[in-house]
C-alpha cells in the first residue's frame, strides 16, 4: 500500500493545478455571478485531455485510471467546483460512448467528445424518477432502423448548450431490466429544452429539463444491448460518485487554503487570528477531515480500477463521506472569515453553494447509506450461513 503519488500522477496534478489557476480561478466568480457556461475554457481543458481522462485511448481519450482522473479533478475543483463538476459529467458521458457504443459510432463521436470539440450531457433523472431511477418512464420503441424516444428528463447538466446526450429510456419490461441506453444528437428534431433553472449554486453550468417528442435515433446509437442501460448507468455512477466526491475535496481544499491565508492576514485584539487556539483547533479538525475524505476517495477509485467486489460500496462510502465533510469544511472556512466570508468578494460563499448539491446528486447521501447497509447486511448473512 503506497500513499505517495507516482511521478506521472504528480505531473498530472501539477498540470491541472497550473491550468486551473490560469483558466478557472480568475473567472470563476464572474461565471457564477453571470451564469456563464465557459465553453471555451472547457475546450482548452480538452486540449490537455481533460475532457476524456478515462475515455478509451483508441477513441481519443487518455484511458487513465479513475485514481489518476480524481487527482486532476481535485485540482480543477479547488479553483471552480461548478465548472469542474460539469467536466466530470462530460467525462462520464464520453467514457460511456467510447466504452459501449458500436465501433463506428464510437469512432465518429468519441474523439470529438474526448477533445472537447463536442460537449455531452447525461440524461437519467426524470420528474418522477430520481432516487428510484429504475422506475423511469421515458420510452424508446423500435421502428425499422430507428428507435423513437418519447418522455422527459429533469435536472440535466449542460442541457441546451451541449452537443450529445446519453439517454436512458425504457425499451422493455418494468424495472431496471427494461432500460436501454442511447447516444442522441442534442439538436435532433423533437427535442425541446425547458427554461434554465435558477439554482443556489453550480451557476457556471446550465441545468434544464428535456422533452423528447417522437425523437428518431438511429438503431446503431444504442449503447450496449437492449436491456443493459441500467447496468451501464450504474457503472457510470460508480465513477460519477468518485468524481463528485473529488469535487467536494477540491472545494474544501480551496476553502481551507483561503482560511489559512486569512488567519495570517486578519488581526483582532492586536493579534493575528492564527494566534487564537480556538481557531487553531478548528483548522486542525478541518485539515484532518479533508485528508480522511481524500484518502477515502482515492481508496474507492483504486477499488474501481481494480474491479474489486466491494467497489460499488466503497464508491458510495467515498461519496457520502467526502461530500458531507467537504461541505462542512467549506462552512467552517466561511465562519473563520466572519462577515467577509458571506460576501462575494471572497470565494467562500461560492464554495459553500457549489458544494451543497454534491450531497444530493449522483445518488443522495441517504441512498449511499442504503447501498452501504445492503452490502454490509448481505455479507453478514453470507458469513452466518457458511
Amino acid at each position: 500500500m503506497d500513499f505517495e503519488l507516482s511521478e506521472d500522477q504528480r505531473a498530472f496534478r501539477d498540470t491541472a493545478r497550473e491550468f486551473a489557476q490560469r483558466e478557472f480561478a480568475p473567472h470563476a466568480a464572474q461565471w457564477d455571478a453571470e451564469s456563464i457556461f465557459p465553453v471555451e475554457a472547457l475546450r482548452r481543458a480538452g486540449e490537455l485531455g481533460f475532457c476524456g481522462l478515462y475515455a478509451l485511448e483508441k477513441y481519443g481519450g487518455l484511458g487513465l485510471p479513475r485514481l489518476d482522473a480524481s487527482i486532476v479533478f481535485e485540482e480543477l475543483a479547488a479553483a471552480c467546483p461548478s465548472t469542474t463538476a460539469y467536466l466530470t459529467i462530460h467525462n462520464m458521458a464520453a467514457w460511456m460512448v467510447t466504452r459501449f457504443a458500436k465501433p463506428e459510432v464510437a469512432a465518429e463521436w468519441g474523439p470529438r467528445l474526448a477533445s472537447g470539440e463536442l460537449l455531452g450531457s447525461y440524461c437519467l433523472t426524470e420528474p418522477g424518477a430520481g432516487s428510484d431511477a429504475g422506475a423511469l418512464s421515458t420510452r424508446a420503441r423500435k421502428e425499422g432502423e430507428h428507435y423513437v424516444l418519447d418522455g422527459a428528463k429533469a435536472f440535466i447538466s449542460g442541457a441546451g448548450a451541449t452537443d450529445a446526450l446519453v439517454v436512458m429510456a425504457r425499451t422493455g419490461e418494468a424495472g431496471p431490466k427494461g432500460i436501454s441506453a442511447f447516444l442522441v444528437a442534442a439538436d435532433s428534431p423533437g427535442i425541446e429544452y425547458g427554461k434554465k433553472e435558477h439554482k443556489m449554486g453550480w451557476n457556471s453550468q446550465p441545468t434544464r429539463s428535456i422533452a423528447f417528442d417522437g425523437v428518431r435515433v438511429p438503431a446503431s446509437h444504442l449503447l450496449g444491448e437492449e436491456g443493459e442501460g441500467f447496468a451501464i448507468a450504474m457503472k457510470g455512477l460508480d465513477g460519477g460518485r468518485i468524481n463528485i466526491a473529488t469535487c467536494s475535496v477540491g472545494a474544501a481544499q480551496g476553502a481551507l487554503d483561503a482560511a489559512l491565508a486569512y488567519l495570517h492576514e486578519r488581526r483582532q485584539f492586536g493579534r493575528p487570528l492564527a494566534d487564537f487556539q480556538a481557531l487553531q483547533f478548528k483548522i486542525a479538525d478541518m485539515a484532518t477531515e479533508l485528508v480522511a475524505a481524500r484518502q477515502m476517495v482515492r481508496l474507492a477509485a483504486s477499488k474501481l480500477d481494480a474491479g474489486a467486489a466491494d467497489a460499488t460500496m466503497c464508491c458510495a462510502m467515498a461519496k457520502r463521506l467526502a461530500t458531507d465533510l467537504g461541505f462542512s469544511v467549506c462552512n467552517e472556512a466561511l465562519q473563520i472569515h466572519g462577515g467577509y466570508g458571506y460576501i462575494r468578494e471572497y470565494p467562500l460563499e461560492r464554495y459553500l453553494r457549489d458544494s451543497r448539491v454534491h450531497q444530493i446528486l449522483e445518488g443522495t447521501n441517504e441512498i449511499m447509506r442504503v447501498i452501504i447497509a445492503r452490502r454490509m447486511l448481505a455479507e453478514h448473512t453470507t458469513e452466518t450461513t457458511r
